[in-house]
């Protein structure tokens, strides 16, 4: 029988457009931090509190509003400091745009502290490694958990495609460069756990994904 792992990754599918948001927690300590509390903060509120983990942070890998949505409700419940990198802060400041949509969410709480490139931040024995990722939003970030291969890539990468650059702020030649200077320097067996659809692995991504071969289009 295989020992139960020391964390855990529970991910939950919200909001309009389905984004993934994850609960992630060291099982000894039972502290947890939560990424991108996409939508329905309660929901994730209540699975923080049925699993009798302490919510230590909120890592925000962007500011659009699908990101974001559930932010005010899970920290009402769960008070912790909400990280943001400060090229962000004006997308946030417009709760991420969602009157663009015709949608609304709940006010925003402050942000604090802010993320920087290359700081690590840590909930029990795991270890997060903040990396700037620029090109779908200016302050866009990734967290790298490097001891067990995780890496929570937001809309920067996805399996078979990468994040839109359409939107105010949206650089493509900058969201490349993301990825091939820092993505891809990651080992092929780390797992990318996406803003939208299913997980994959830098590996399958520099074989497949046509924006990286350059057989798209």
């Amino acid at each position: 029988m295989n020992p139960e792992p020391a964390a855990e990754v529970v991910v939950f599918s919200l909001g309009p457009v389905q984004t993934n948001c994850f609960i992630v927690f060291d099982r000894k300590s039972r502290e947890c931090v939560v990424i991108d509390p996409a939508w329905e903060g309660e929901r994730l509120a209540d699975e923080i509190a049925q699993r009798s983990l302490a919510l230590k942070s909120v890592l925000v890998t962007h500011a659009h509003f699908d990101h974001i949505g559930g932010c005010a409700a899970l920290v009402a419940r769960h008070p912790a400091p909400v990280y943001l990198h400060p090229a962000d802060q004006l997308l946030w400041s417009v709760d991420g745009g969602a009157s663009f949509f015709g949608l609304a969410i709940q006010p925003l709480p402050p942000t604090g502290p802010a993320f920087e490139d290359g700081m690590h931040l840590r909930c029990g024995a795991l270890d997060f490694e903040v990396l700037h990722l620029p090109g779908h939003t200016p302050g866009h970030v990734g967290l790298l958990e490097s001891a067990r291969g995780w890496l929570f890539s937001g809309d920067v990468l996805f399996a078979g495609s990468i994040g839109r650059t359409d939107l105010p702020g949206g650089d493509y030649a900058a969201l490349m460069a993301s990825i091939r200077n820092r993505l891809l320097a990651l080992p092929d067996s780390t797992i990318v756990y996406s803003g939208h659809g299913p997980e994959t692995t830098i590996g399958r991504e520099r074989q497949s994904n046509p924006f990286i071969t350059g057989s798209w289009g």
